[in-house]
């Protein structure tokens, strides 16, 4: 069952998901391998090392439940990391981050390939960038923070504003236009939504081409912990030996970062800023870093970020948004409003908003965009005091421009038919660039501001407001003059 350099080892001590393992001679297993805890029921626990505490002791995370375990269980060094199972066979399967299935299907089959989930980030020198748009249809998101093809965006967020709803929505974006193999990594995710997100892929069709990797809630945190590799380690291969164009999507990472900072407390680490790990930095750029395009094969990351208490100040808000090209920033106070998606124009960005990448027409569009919404927040304090009337000519249009603007942005989705009943919208860029030039231009400024909620083209807006205008009454005919 296992490579052991070396006898096995005893547990020595428990405290929850820490385990003190004694060897007696030979060499201390490295940090970072993994154990094989033999329990009384004839099942096995894994670990991972993660301090020497002398010679002869490590200090290891459980990554499985430690119930029944007791002191003086035999166990056996892998005489590696733990080992993920890779390859075209796992393709529409729920693994958790032993690789063991989840979801009551056929085990996987005893040859399917194995790869250590602790790997270095790929060479700087066999990095390729790229510039190709990964179209979202999502009009907000392609017009003012586009997300590149082998880049990393990030959902940024607190509480319930929408982060799971838009990271499924760009599930069904990808469904109907990406070719590629996805891979979904549940971080912390409740059991619920895991159950959907099976559901929803096997409804869709693409779970032939999906891999689900979950650590739930009720795990231990060295589970939640290691998600994120297991299911990047699975994102390589496809990457690396299957040459195929991968999409990564990570719900959510704050959960991995929350799960370090559980494991740091265990391991008696004196904690750093606002109580995050001292070694937070690190464990997020050796995430980060391994995502990357290789070859001509790339890996699109997309994540969500959950903001604790709205705080983008937050140093895992800032240590994580420091590894991404787009920003997509959602706000409380536009979800009030019931702008959805609730995602804020102006702190929203991207690094391939460039003319040289996007074209000249993009960027400048999306530069007016930005520069009318912001004009229109620096006016709202005086329209809620005076009203609209008391502005200036110049002022009053770009108000009602930027309205009809952050209602123009607001799009069904797929994800949510089945609440609302309206059916999802997917948008072209062109068609987003277009209609927003047309509103900048003052062609809707007659318009009433509810043709442009909730829908998608101008176009639709336009049936919209010719539906809602009253229809003139038709001219009757003169009564014809009676015969003398």
């Amino acid at each position: 069952m296992t490579d052991e350099p070396h006898p096995p080892g005893r547990v020595t001590a428990v405290r929850g998901a820490v385990v003190d393992v004694a060897f007696a001679e030979g060499p201390l297993p490295p940090i970072d391998h993994s154990l094989v805890i033999e329990v009384p029921d004839g099942a096995a626990i894994l670990a991972e090392v993660q301090a020497h505490r002398d010679r002869h002791v490590v200090r290891a995370i459980a990554l499985q439940a430690t119930t029944g375990l007791r002191r003086g269980a035999p166990v056996h060094p892998t005489g590696g990391p733990l080992r993920m199972p890779v390859g075209p066979s796992i393709l529409g399967r729920l693994l958790d981050v032993t690789g063991r299935t989840g979801d009551g299907g056929a085990p996987l089959p005893a040859d399917v390939p194995l790869r250590p989930i602790h790997r270095p980030p790929p060479a700087m020198s066999r990095q390729s960038g790229t510039t190709d748009i990964f179209a979202t249809g999502i009009k907000v998101i392609d017009l003012l923070a586009p997300i590149a093809q082998g880049g990393k965006a990030a959902m940024f967020g607190g509480a319930g504003v929408g982060k799971t709803v838009l990271v499924m929505e760009l599930i069904h974006a990808m469904v109907s236009g990406y070719q590629g193999i996805s891979v979904f990594a549940g971080v912390g995710e409740r059991s619920r939504e895991g159950h959907e997100m099976l559901l929803d892929m096997r409804g869709s069709g693409v779970l032939d081409r999906t891999v689900l990797v979950y650590g739930q809630m009720n795990e231990p945190p060295g589970a939640r912990w290691r998600v994120p590799h297991s299911a990047l380690t699975i994102a390589e291969y496809f990457r690396d030996e299957g040459h195929r164009n991968v999409l990564l999507l990570m719900d959510n990472v704050f959960r991995f970062v929350q799960a370090g900072a559980e494991i740091s407390g265990l391991l008696g680490r004196l904690p750093s800023r606002v109580g995050y790990q001292p070694t937070l930095a690190s464990e997020v750029g050796a995430l980060q870093e391994r995502i990357a395009s290789v070859g001509g094969s790339s890996i699109t990351a997309i994540e969500a970020v959950y903001v604790p208490a709205d705080d983008f100040t937050d140093p895992a808000v800032t240590t994580i948004a420091a590894h991404i090209d787009s920003m997509v920033v959602l706000s409380r106070a536009m979800a009030a409003e019931g702008m959805y998606p609730a995602i804020d124009p102006i702190a929203s960005s991207s690094i391939l908003l460039d003319p040289l990448v996007v074209g000249e027409d993009h960027a400048r569009i999306a530069a007016q965009v930005r520069q009318t919404l912001e004009h229109y927040r620096e006016l709202r304090d005086v329209i809620s005091l005076l009203g609209m009337e008391e502005l200036g000519a110049e002022d009053r249009r770009i108000a009602e421009r930027a309205r009809r603007l952050q209602r123009f942005f607001t799009q069904p989705f797929g994800v949510t038919e089945a609440f609302t009943g309206v059916p999802g919208r997917s948008v072209d860029v062109a068609d987003t660039i277009a209609a927003c030039k047309a509103i900048l231009a003052g062609e809707c400024d007659d318009w009433q501001e509810s043709s442009l909620y909730m829908i998608g083209t101008l176009e639709e807006a336009r049936q919209k407001e010719e539906a809602a205008r009253p229809k003139e009454p038709a001219a009757h005919p003169q009564p014809m003059a009676a015969k003398a």
